[in-house]
């Protein structure tokens, strides 16, 4: 698949001259996606232009899908080998065989495709482009659904080589998604067997569409007479076209992707899914979605998408993060399942009471948070990064509620032949194993390791010391309690278990009090907590939880190899001076 996508890819060398490197994927990815539809329709074209004649509209989609199994079609006279039997028409034609697809095909507008053939005619290269791209043959008998997909994020990953862009905005490493889509179906696996099985997943950072794919294959590997319904939305137009296409190409549903932002406008506002997944950028501002975000967090309330919290306006990450969190279809409905892979600042940044930390405590005071697996570094296109799988769920088998399980799958990796950008490790099928094997046993060893939710809870304090005048005696404000001083005003953190406490938030009282008289009163018998200003915290310190003392090297060994290494130098000093 890699040597055609280099073939497609060459056909890039055409547009010398006349386009810019960076300007390539605006030709050679509609030129793609339709010489696949164009190989797609190849048996059915006789058949569907004889019913063109008998139906219109919606009753010829209908007639189409029963007679052919399409769910698209096009009623044009031309393909690709007719369209060059007329070099001088072919402009004419070939707008004509766009426009003759069925409704549902509207991705080559998201191109400006129209205004791309109309250059390439007038630079005389149109020709060349179309008997070019004639020559590859991309029926599925040919090219796999899955191997289409591949070719597709590979020219991505070349014209973002080109643009100096990140290929890693566009789609997510297919290892990165099957680890992913293991851990989502790993609960569900019996049910998944069943014969007729129908499931939908959920992406509402679509992409390409790889994670919706790579979901269909696995659940067909395990189950071929199961189904899955694949929906998801995506802002970049061009991403957009990509996935509706491969989507349409599988016989899914093309009005189940959808374009659009995914935090101002949840287009699928009505609907919950069995299995949710995404890749959200990292790092990434939501000031486009600001206002809507804001408006929305206001109105809905505790129980809204947003409701839980807002995080830093600079990092959109945890947005999507209790998005998906409310996309779970309801456990009432039979439970839902979601995957999403974040940095590592969603783990811990934000203090007490801030959005991200309530974010947290939502989630997990609500049950939801199932597994963390942490990731190799170096894993994705775009960054070499610390990454996590956040493993959510509304309905837990009973020996896992009330926990949360980290996995520590950093040194599970393999090195890769070729780096692709900064992606030099894969996951493969051992290693997959081997993380999946850690989750299914849900046991303590040292890649593993199981909470109690309440173990990341955490109350802040606000420790104060009186404010003294100048005889060193405490000013009193009117009811002759003493004054705060600000400027020797601190605050600590006490973690919900400390001291042994197994109550979690409601031991606050005794709890407070007990550390506050082992650890500050020693030391300051002055102080007291102001309780007005007590704030709860959440955050999941993952590496401290798997770090490993390594004791340094005993002094006489450093000098040993420190007096070796001087030796070796001396001797080889006086090979020069001999």
């Amino acid at each position: 698949m890699s040597n055609l996508g280099n073939l497609v890819w060459s056909i890039a060398d055409q547009l010398r001259g006349v386009y810019k490197p960076h300007q390539y994927g605006s030709i050679v990815l509609p030129f793609t996606i339709l010489r696949r539809l164009d190989c797609i329709l190849a048996e059915s074209r006789d058949e569907v232009r004889t019913l063109a004649t008998k139906y219109d509209n919606g009753a010829l989609d209908v007639q189409v899908k029963r007679k052919t199994g399409l769910s698209f079609y096009n009623t044009s006279e031309f393909d690709f080998a007719r369209l060059l039997e007329d070099p001088e028409g072919l402009r004419a034609n070939l707008l004509d065989y766009l426009t003759r697809f069925s409704s549902n095909i509207d991705v080559f507008e998201r191109f400006g495709f129209e205004n791309e053939i109309a250059k390439l005619d007038e630079k005389n290269r149109l020709y060349l482009i179309v008997s070019k791209f004639a020559e590859v043959d991309l029926h599925p008998s040919t090219v796999s659904n899955a191997d289409m997909g591949d070719i597709f994020e590979e020219l991505i990953r070349k014209f973002a080589e080109a643009s100096n862009e990140e290929a890693g905005e566009h789609y997510t490493p297919r290892d990165a998604i099957r680890l992913m889509v293991d851990l989502l179906f790993a609960e569900d696996s019996e049910a998944l067997l069943e014969p007729g099985t129908v499931r939908s997943v959920y992406d509402p950072t679509a992409g390409t569409g790889g994670m919706l794919s790579v979901a269909e294959e696995r659940l067909l590997e395990r189950n071929p007479d199961a189904r899955l319904r694949l929906y998801g939305q995506e802002i970049n137009d061009q991403s957009y076209a990509i996935c509706k296409s491969d989507m349409i190409a599988k016989g899914q549903d093309a009005s189940n992707i959808r374009l659009g932002d995914t935090l101002a406008d949840d287009m699928f506002f009505d609907r919950t899914f069995d299995f949710c997944m995404s890749n959200p950028p990292y790092g990434v501002d939501w000031k486009a979605s600001e206002s809507t975000v804001k408006e929305e967090h206001k109105k809905g309330g505790p129980n809204g998408r947003f409701g839980p919290g807002l995080p830093s306006v600079s990092d959109g990450q945890m947005l999507f993060l209790t998005h998906l969190a409310h996309k779970m279809r309801p456990e009432h409905d039979g439970g839902g399942r979601a995957g999403i892979v974040l940095n590592g600042s969603p783990l811990f940044n934000g203090a007490a009471g801030s959005g991200p930390s309530e974010i947290r405590r939502w989630l997990l005071e609500n049950d939801l948070v199932e597994a963390i697996v942490a990731l190799p570094t170096n894993m994705f296109f775009n960054t070499g990064i610390a990454t996590y799988i956040w493993i959510l769920d509304n309905s837990k088998k009973p020996e896992r509620v009330g926990k949360v399980q980290l996995i520590d799958a950093t040194s599970m990796w393999t090195k890769m032949r070729k780096n692709l950008g900064n992606k030099g490790r894969e996951i493969d099928a051992q290693a997959r194993e081997q993380i999946l094997a850690l989750y299914d046993a849900f046991e303590e060893n040292d890649e593993s390791k199981i909470f109690n939710n309440t173990d990341f809870g955490y109350w802040t304090i606000t420790v104060e010391r009186p404010l003294l005048d100048d005889d060193g005696k405490p000013v009193t404000d009117k009811n002759s309690n003493p004054k705060p001083d600000s400027k020797k005003r601190d605050t600590e953190n006490i973690p919900f278990t400390y001291g042994g406490n197994i109550e979690g938030e409601p031991g606050q009282a005794s709890t407070i009090k007990t550390y506050f008289e082992a650890e500050v009163l020693p030391h300051v018998p002055d102080a007291w907590i102001d309780t007005k200003k007590t704030k709860v915290g959440y955050e999941v310190p993952f590496t401290r939880h798997f770090y490993k003392y390594v004791p340094p090297r005993p002094l006489a060994e450093i000098d040993a190899d420190l007096e070796a290494q001087v030796a070796k130098i001396l001797g080889l000093l006086r090979e020069v001076e001999a």
